[in-house]
C-alpha cells in the first residue's frame, strides 16, 4: 500500500510519517516546513517573550510525548515546502505522491484548487486538532482550554472538504482523562488521533464508517492565526490549570454528545 500525507515537520508530525510507514510499503510525505522554535524565530508566530514563554512550554510538552526533530524511515519519500507553497504548487511537482492509495492530511495549509479537488475526489482522510463542529479553525485545543472545556480538547477525523474543518465526519478522538500539565493534554489528543487513525487504516475499519455532516449550528468558535495574540496567550498562561486542576475540571465536564468516540485509557 501506498499512502500519501500532507503535513508539516514539527515531531508530531513525524510521528504520524513513522506510523503510516509502519503499514505502509511507501510514504510519500509532502511538508510544509517552518521554524521548530516558535515564538523565539520569526514565522508563523511571531517572536515576543510572551510567545517564547508559550512555546517553551508547547516544544517541552511535544519533545515528551513525540520525541525530537529527526531522519525518518527509509520507506518515507519526502518533498520539503515553505509553509503555504502547497497550493502554489502545480500537480505535476507532486508526482508520484499524487499515485496512492489514501491520503492523508494534518497541519498542512489550506489547500485550494486544483489540488484540493483531486484530494477530495480521493475521499482524502484530514485529522483536524479540535472537536468539530464545536472547535473550527487555527489551534481549536487552545481554545477550548481558554474557555474551559477542556472535555473539547481533542481530534476529529473526518473528510477533506472545500472549507475548513467541515468536511464530514468519521468520528472523534479525546485523549485520556489523566492528571497531566494542560500542555501535555494537548500532545497527547494527537498522539490518540494517529494511534486510532493508523490501527483503522491497517484493520481497514476506518473505510466502513458512514460520514456524518457537521451541524453548524453546534459551533462555538472560529479562530483564526491573528486572533491568537500575545495578549491572549499571556492571559493563558496566567491562569492555566495545574495537572491536578485540569483532572478536576475534566471529571466534572457534563456528558457531550461525541461521535463514534475514541478515547484510551490513562
Amino acid at each position: 500500500m501506498k499512502i500519501t500525507v500532507f503535513t508539516s515537520n514539527n515531531p508530531r508530525h513525524l510521528r504520524l510519517a513513522e506510523r503510516l510507514a509502519s503499514i505502509a510499503d511507501t510514504v510519500f510525505m509532502v511538508q510544509e516546513c517552518m521554524t521548530v522554535f516558535p515564538g523565539t524565530v520569526d514565522d508563523f508566530y511571531k517572536r515576543s517573550e510572551v510567545m517564547q514563554d508559550y512555546f517553551t512550554r508547547v516544544i517541552a510538552a511535544e519533545r515528551e510525548v513525540f520525541g525530537i526533530p529527526r531522519f525518518l524511515p527509509p520507506n518515507v519519500r519526502q518533498l520539503a515546502l515553505r509553509t503555504g507553497d502547497l497550493s502554489l504548487a502545480p500537480l505535476e511537482m507532486l508526482r508520484p505522491a499524487l499515485e496512492s492509495d489514501l491520503y492523508v492530511v494534518l497541519g498542512a495549509s489550506y489547500i485550494r484548487p486544483p489540488l484540493v479537488d483531486f484530494l477530495i475526489e480521493k475521499r482524502t482522510i484530514n485529522i483536524h486538532m479540535g472537536i468539530s463542529p464545536y472547535y473550527r479553525g487555527s489551534s481549536c485545543n487552545f481554545w477550548a482550554l481558554y474557555d474551559g472545556n477542556p472535555d473539547m480538547v481533542g481530534a476529529t477525523i473526518h473528510m477533506l472538504s472545500k472549507g475548513l474543518d467541515s468536511g464530514p465526519m468519521l468520528y472523534h478522538v479525546r485523549p485520556p482523562i489523566e492528571p497531566v500539565d494542560p500542555f501535555v493534554f494537548g500532545m497527547k489528543a494527537v498522539d490518540a488521533a494517529q494511534k486510532s487513525l493508523v490501527a483503522r487504516i491497517a484493520s481497514r475499519e476506518i473505510f466502513e464508517f458512514p460520514p456524518v455532516v457537521q451541524d453548524r449550528s453546534q459551533e462555538i468558535r472560529y479562530t483564526r492565526n491573528r486572533d491568537f495574540t500575545d495578549e491572549v496567550a499571556a492571559e493563558y498562561l496566567r491562569r492555566a490549570p495545574s495537572a491536578d486542576q485540569l483532572f478536576d475540571a475534566l471529571k466534572a465536564q457534563p456528558d457531550r454528545d461525541f461521535l463514534r468516540l475514541y478515547q484510551p485509557e490513562s
